[in-house]
């Protein structure tokens, strides 16, 4: 009974957008997890089926069932295995079996198919995109673990040049063509009970949610806020870039996330990090221990519309989403404008997992009216997807042109009071035109290096320069130009 109880409470959070089928699965600390994720990951994939059921044949009315239990019974005893209970519950699911394999039946008769699959609408995007793994480098290196895998059975293609490189099967995997820490496995690729993942040498991660803290990109022995830290992969990324040196603020209202996050970096051996249960919008920018924290990654709580998994498909009431859009933005901006108050600042990344321009470019303008002291910075000019205009410098993902998740990613950066001159980049913000040889067995993959950072600083002091050469050239001239005329006027 405990199976199905448990099953039923993470399929109702599934279907109510409360959290990622697998997270809520490992969430939940059920002996069997292997059990417990098949049966819930089967049930939601044959939800509408299911429910097409349980309502033609009025089932919780008559067993008093709840719609989510319902399910995970039903499809035990129409398609899985057979119901693994005994007691009330099989007793009525027994009892009502005739009438229930009948309607399954007239629904395939209707839909003129043969099997259960084929009463499944087609499949959704979530299936068909790559599994992303972060190399975690405070514990090993990209080239230790493409080693590792391939003594495993994987086998390795190299680095990917192009998207579709991207597409893989069976026990295929890639280095990926934008970020020098992630790995590419063909899609439903499990890692969950796999050694690297327990001992914290991968982290499994989106590529789109790699983005920010490879962007902001804080070098080691800086002081870092991650503003709205949980579940924590972002929080291990900062870490590993920074070498886990220096400070590494991590705030997070909820106090379960941030339990389950301690864990999370504990695993993956952070130890530069303080956590703090506590609304960052408390947190006051003047406070002295803030006083050298020079870059914020800022991934406020969003509509979460861009993870495919948190997507039903469903009719949704379009005032109550755009209330709720509403309000998630202004809270969104309120942290982006409290995150550029603190002294030191040079760089935020600003991200999310929404599709919604709302949350996102809208949000990144308003504060850039507010906040005349910061810009954009243009990143990686070979991304495939970029900010909607005029907000180009930002980044987007999407399942079509990244295959990744839906993601947004923007870098403001602070310019100083004196000339405008703005600060030196810590990151690389655009792309080499050439991809980087993919990694030898025995090679470190280098951390990602200031030289294109640096080259764009330099283009924008020269174009600078040049200006400012010209104007004086022309200056010059128009005083030369008038000197002539005096002397003719006199001579005349």
């Amino acid at each position: 009974m405990a199976l199905y109880v448990t099953a039923a409470e993470i399929l109702e959070k599934a279907e109510r957008k409360q959290g990622a089928l697998k997270t809520l699965v490992y969430d939940s600390k059920f002996p069997n997890i292997k059990q417990l994720f098949a049966l819930v990951c089967e049930a939601q994939k044959f939800s509408s089926v299911l429910q097409e059921i349980i309502e033609s044949t009025k089932l919780l009315k008559l067993t008093k069932l709840k719609m989510p239990l319902a399910k995970v019974l039903l499809y035990d005893l129409l398609i899985g295995q057979g119901l693994k209970c005994g007691g009330t519950w099989k007793a009525n699911m027994m009892k009502h079996r005739p009438r229930l394999q009948a309607e399954l039946a007239r629904m395939k008769v209707r839909r003129k198919v043969s099997r259960n699959e084929d009463l499944l609408p087609a499949g959704t995007p979530a299936e068909q995109l790559p599994r992303y793994v972060r190399v975690n480098t405070l514990k090993t290196t990209v080239g230790d673990t493409v080693d590792y895998l391939k003594r495993e059975g994987f086998s390795y293609l190299g680095q990917a040049v192009r998207l579709d490189n991207l597409t893989l099967k069976n026990k295929e995997f890639v280095l990926d063509l934008h970020l020098p820490e992630v790995l590419a496995f063909p899609p439903n690729t499990d890692f969950h009970d796999h050694f690297l993942y327990k001992a914290g040498h991968i982290i499994l991660q989106d590529k789109a949610s790699c983005l920010p803290a490879y962007l902001l990109h804080p070098p080691p022995g800086s002081h870092v806020i991650d503003a709205c830290a949980a579940p924590g992969n972002k929080t291990s990324h900062l870490a590993a870039i920074m070498k886990n040196r220096g400070r590494l603020f991590a705030f997070d209202l909820d106090g379960k996330r941030l339990s389950t996050m301690s864990t999370l970096l504990l695993r993956a051996g952070v130890s530069c990090h303080q956590l703090a249960n506590r609304d960052f919008l408390t947190v006051d920018p003047d406070d002295p221990q803030y006083k050298d924290v020079e870059y914020i990654l800022l991934d406020p709580s969003c509509s979460g519309s861009g993870m495919v998994c948190l997507r039903d498909g469903s009719p949704a009431n379009q005032e109550e989403v755009k209330a709720r859009l509403a309000a998630l933005a202004s809270f969104q901006l309120r942290c982006l404008n409290l995150s550029l108050r603190f002294p030191s600042l040079k760089r935020l990344v600003y991200s999310t997992c929404s599709i919604h321009s709302q949350e996102n470019e809208e949000v990144v303008a308003a504060c850039l009216q507010q906040n005349p002291n910061f810009r954009l910075v243009p990143l990686l000019a070979q991304w495939p997807e970029r900010g909607l205009e005029p907000l180009s410098q930002c980044l987007r993902a999407s399942t079509t042109k990244t295959l990744t998740h839906g993601f947004f990613v923007a870098l403001l950066e602070k310019v100083s009071n004196a000339r405008g001159i703005k600060e030196k980049p810590a990151v690389p913000v655009s792309e080499a035109e050439s991809v980087p040889p993919a990694p030898s067995s025995d090679a470190k993959i280098p951390d990602a290096t200031e030289e294109n950072s640096d080259c764009s600083d330099a283009e924008g002091m020269l174009t600078s320069v040049v200006g400012e050469i010209n104007d004086s050239s022309n200056k010059k001239r128009r005083r030369k130009r008038k000197r002539k005329k005096k002397k003719a006027t006199k001579a005349e």
